[in-house]
């Protein structure tokens, strides 16, 4: 059988696509029901979670006692009072883990992706780095314990707590920072060399400015989410129910501390109090979040 060459210049004519059989269009819709079931299974409990807390916690926090008052003097059956203590608590120890971690965790990921390549300090650093992302926050705790209480004889302090927690954002810190300097164009730095700027200097002026947006996102994530672990706070703080502005000695109190605190306390002041202090909790990583995405979007590349 042969072709003719008209034939094969010829252009295909409709129809060249054949209908979709009976088969497939029932396996899509399989998938496509399998793909919308596990959505619902997964946003259900969210939903249901933040209904509860909004529920029980936002009649507390209307109060503007709350936020400008402690729980130093009251009973525990007594209503009124205001955790401040613990929102300053919560904060100071976030805001010194990050300052702690932010430079650890830029400078490892620049490391690894700019300088490290194959080498064995590079992979070292990586199995380390990968170890401590899949460390419980309990271990970070008493690993603090025993380096800083137990062996250096410091006392429990809120820094023991931004220590502990340094163990758990450092890691997420790298991870994000390498793939965001990992998607920045290699053309970016060729043309950067090419017309004789060193590398640091490269770095520092075109790589990292052009991931900045990715990188302040995970940071401000991170963030968000060490301000919630309980394990540390409860290893390394004693809960005092009013303000201590020494980071470094005597009790500090903080919304994750206070709720666990209160759930020994029976009473229909303390059910409020975990519920407020909840919704707080929510309400500070939210405005983090949103922080993030305001930072992100103005430090991204303008394209136009």
């Amino acid at each position: 059988m042969t072709t003719d060459t008209a034939d094969l210049n010829r252009l295909a004519t409709p129809p060249t696509f054949q209908s979709v059989s009976g088969t497939r269009k029932l396996k899509n819709g399989i998938a496509t029901a399998l793909v919308y079931g596990a959505f619902l299974v997964a946003i259900v409990p969210l939903i249901w979670v933040l209904w509860v807390v909004i529920q029980r916690g936002f009649p507390v926090v209307l109060d503007g006692d709350w936020w400008q008052k402690s729980l130093s003097g009251l009973l525990g059956r007594q209503q009124g009072g205001g955790v401040y203590h613990a929102i300053y608590g919560t904060l100071v120890q976030g805001l010194v883990c990050g300052l702690l971690s932010v430079p650890i965790g830029l400078f490892v990921g620049v490391y690894l992706v700019e300088y490290g390549g194959r080498s064995k300090l590079s992979k070292a650093t990586t199995f380390m780095v990968d170890i401590l992302t899949g460390v419980p926050s309990i271990v970070a705790a008493l690993f603090i314990y025993t380096l800083w209480i137990t062996y250096f004889g410091f006392g429990r302090s809120g820094f023991a707590v931004s220590l502990a927690l340094v163990l758990l954002m450092v890691p997420v810190i790298v991870r994000t920072t390498e793939e965001m300097l990992k998607i920045v164009p290699d053309e970016l730095r060729e043309a950067s060399y090419a017309l004789g700027i060193p590398k640091w200097k490269t770095i520092v002026k075109v790589v990292i400015p052009t991931a900045l947006s990715g990188i302040i996102t995970g940071i401000m994530l991170a963030l968000a989410r060490v301000m919630g672990e309980t394990a540390p706070v409860l290893v390394l703080a004693a809960y005092a129910p009013y303000i201590n502005y020494n980071l470094f000695e005597g009790p500090m109190a903080s919304l994750p501390l206070l709720m666990t605190s209160e759930r020994n306390n029976p009473t229909q002041a303390g059910f409020e109090r975990i519920w407020g202090a909840a919704i707080t909790l929510v309400i500070i990583i939210t405005l983090f979040n949103l922080l993030a995405t305001v930072i992100s979007r103005w430090l991204a590349p303008k394209t136009k």
